[in-house]
């Protein structure tokens, strides 16, 4: 066995690597950076591209630019780097192109206290777009998942053509842990579907029996138009109602239809629980150590913790809620993914422990939503 120790940033940014990311392209944010400092160093040496735009816009459209050529690209910030994301987003989405983008997240709103973690951005990955279409958003409990999660969201984007969110926080991308990277188990890796050169390309008409069109660069000897408009799916824009509302929907099913097969977790169930607590990211580690204790005290719980948070991985929730009289949901925000919780699971008791101040969430907070 070969351990390094890694901070989940730097896990990232290896995954990343792993994944065949090429392009890189951010802007210094606390606590985001050292992704950027890895990927300067990592890139560079296998003829890839680590680029520091003048600010995060500029950066995500280095990016988008680098996709659409083909190349696989990912991009790093914080919670005021997602808010100038906003536009190009809505670009990458509306116009398929892929890239995976970091959100390490620190306590809000607007600049916040660039020291301290928290999950305040969840909903605004989701809903950070104009038109609300759907995105994908992981979320890593710890350095492993870092590197595992990071391999997925390349998978997901260039299989589905969208951006993918990997929603971290300061505690787990600036804390370090072992990990022996050659015994971590890793997905296959995906490509675009490439379209046939030699064919005439509609670049916005689904592949057959696929939701997602085949690809070709921009350069390409074939005409490959692209837009941020409205569009049909040779690519020219168009006002023409049926149209959109063919686009529109397709974009919705990609995702929606698709999530049960991306929708990674980890379930603790115990037969003698009528409790399930419901937890992501960081405060998931807290979470298991409390699963634990009420085992070791006769007091026995569920434990489900999430890791695709978007689209909302609805069987999963219900089918770990089947047997549950009381969810109980813990978050380091005041309240976002709880609604979720409550529109699947409308006949449980849900009850919800929220902390916002820049602390991580106590063991003993946890006990106390639990057993209160």
């Amino acid at each position: 066995m070969t351990y390094s120790l890694l901070e989940g940033n730097e896990a990232i940014a290896r995954g990343a690597v792993a994944a065949g990311c090429r392009f890189f392209a951010g802007y210094p944010i606390t606590p985001a950076t050292t992704i950027y400092h890895s990927m300067l160093n990592l890139l560079p040496p296998i003829g890839g591209i680590c680029m520091q735009g003048e600010d995060e816009i500029a950066s995500i459209g280095f990016c988008l630019g680098a996709s659409m050529a083909g190349i696989k690209v990912m991009t790093a910030t914080s919670g005021p780097g997602i808010s100038l994301y906003s536009e190009n987003l809505s670009f990458a989405i509306g116009s398929e192109i892929p890239i995976v983008i970091v959100d390490v997240q620190r306590l809000g709103p607007s600049t916040g206290s660039a020291t301290r973690g928290a999950d305040g951005d969840i909903n605004f990955l989701r809903w950070g777009n104009s038109g609300g279409l759907p995105v994908v958003v992981l979320a890593p409990v710890d350095v492993k998942d870092c590197y595992t999660l990071t391999l997925h969201a390349f998978n997901l984007a260039e299989e589905f053509r969208c951006p993918v969110f990997l929603a971290s926080n300061k505690e787990i991308g600036m804390t370090r842990e072992s990990i022996d990277l050659q015994q971590v188990d890793i997905p296959d890796i995906v490509e675009r579907s490439a379209a046939p050169a030699d064919q005439p390309l509609l670049p916005f008409s689904p592949a057959p029996g696929t939701h997602v069109p085949d690809f070709l660069p921009i350069g390409h000897e074939v005409l490959v138009r692209q837009t941020s408009s409205t569009h049909g799916t040779d690519g020219y824009i168009t006002t023409d109602s049926a149209a959109i509302a063919r686009n529109q929907e397709r974009l919705i099913q990609k995702l929606l239809s698709a999530v049960d097969r991306f929708s990674f977790h980890e379930y603790y169930g115990d037969k003698d629980a009528d409790t399930l607590l419901v937890a992501y990211g960081v405060t998931a580690r807290v979470a298991k150590a409390v699963f634990k204790m009420q085992k070791r005290q006769g007091k026995p719980i569920s434990l489900l913790i999430l890791k695709t948070l978007w689209p909302v991985p609805q069987k999963v929730i219900r089918h770990a809620a089947r047997h549950a009289k009381r969810v109980v949901v813990v978050e380091m925000n005041l309240g976002q993914y709880k609604r979720e919780i409550k529109r699947i699971l409308p006949r449980k008791s849900v009850s919800f422990y929220g902390q916002m101040d820049g602390r991580l969430i106590t063991p003993d907070r946890i006990k106390e939503a639990v057993n209160g």
